[in-house]
């Protein structure tokens, strides 16, 4: 009997980590198929990958992900590649970042010369599924690093956040209230995990099967991060300006 060819796959899920500058946001969409059977959720395709021999063209273990030889659980596929198709930057939402500084006395005449400490976070975006959450250089989500730090000025993706701050000298005028606000500078890559299951020829137990490929892309944001001085964490790179109110 000739082989039956089986229809490659697709499960497209979209995950926005944003942490403490950008909030969350999770959409998870399936493609139409005429065998509902045959589909995989995000969960399982991530799953798979996570399983794979072959990561990144790293061979793995199965004591890589917490297999067993006996007791499982043991490969799911046979090769995972994270392929990187757009990179950005953008401007994150703007935040109060340091306290008041009123000149707000009733018989003030002079501008007030104030020190101004203030300081912002930003947090490391990460996937909704366990899978990509597991920091620390291991895990998927530690393997995005090489494709995150290829960018200039980003934050290796086994450090969970960074933040951003200064002490500035200021003048409040009279009759004004100062405080510092914060816009720091995000970034975005977008890609595919690709996994592949490999063509198995039949034996006296099994029978044969087609080559399975599944695709699950993946959005990940976080803050662009200038080099630290002298080894020292980098900050978040961004804009601070002063914003003066009325008393």
């Amino acid at each position: 009997m000739a082989r039956r060819r089986l229809r490659n796959k697709k499960i497209r899920y979209a995950v926005i980590g944003a942490g403490l500058a950008t909030g969350a946001a999770v959409a998870t969409v399936l493609l139409p198929s005429a065998n509902a059977a045959e589909e995989k959720t995000a969960d399982q395709v991530m799953d798979l990958c996570n399983r794979a021999r072959v990561v990144n063209g790293k061979q793995q273990s199965i004591e890589d992900f917490g297999g067993h030889p006996i007791a499982g659980p043991s490969f799911g596929s046979d090769n995972c590649d994270f392929v990187e198709t757009n990179f950005e930057t953008f401007d994150g939402p703007t935040e109060k970042s340091s306290i008041d500084f009123p000149n707000c006395e009733p018989n003030a005449t002079d501008p007030a010369k104030v020190s101004v400490t203030w300081s912002a976070g930003a947090a490391q975006g990460q996937g909704k599924y366990t899978a990509t959450q597991q920091g620390g250089g291991g895990g998927l989500f530690g393997f995005l690093s090489g494709y995150w730090l290829k960018h200039k000025g980003t934050l290796d993706m086994t450090v969970t956040s960074a933040t951003a701050g200064a002490t500035e000298q200021r003048e409040v005028p009279v009759g004004k209230v100062l405080h510092m606000e914060f816009t720091p500078k995000l970034q975005r890559m977008t890609g595919e995990w690709r996994v592949r299951i490999d063509a198995r020829e039949a034996t006296t137990v099994t029978n044969a099967t087609p080559e399975q490929n599944f695709v699950a892309p993946d959005v990940v944001e976080g803050p662009v991060v200038l080099p630290g001085a002298a080894g020292a964490p980098g900050l978040v790179d961004g804009t601070s300006k002063a914003v003066l109110t009325d008393c």
